[in-house]
């Protein structure tokens, strides 16, 4: 495959996933973390970092508004709910799990 068509192709499936996680708001981040071992935030962090690699001027929040689609703040008032003690213990059983993002963990 070209590479420029797989980078389309790639980049197509990100926009495709960040969509579909903005709207589905009711599914948690530590949901997330606990069954797939990433969630937005490492999404935001990954984007981040491929900004900088590429020398392009950009910060966490910047990040997140994009992975998000709005100010974190504001998707987190709006949408974000208190872990249960059991979300925060299945948290701490998956750590060993959860992505590894450079400079971030």
């Amino acid at each position: 495959m070209d590479i420029d068509v797989k980078t389309r192709l790639e980049a197509a499936a990100f926009r495709g996933l960040v969509a579909h996680l903005q709207k589905r708001t009711d599914v948690q981040n530590i949901d997330l973390m606990n069954l797939a071992g990433f969630c937005r935030n490492c999404l935001s962090k990954w984007y981040l970092a491929a900004a900088e690699a590429e020398g392009e001027a950009l910060d966490y929040d910047g990040a997140r508004t994009v992975v998000y689609g709005m100010p974190y703040d504001e998707w987190k008032s709006a949408h974000q709910e208190e872990a249960s003690a059991e979300q925060k213990a299945r948290y701490e059983e998956t750590k060993p799990l959860h992505a590894d993002i450079s400079g971030h963990r």
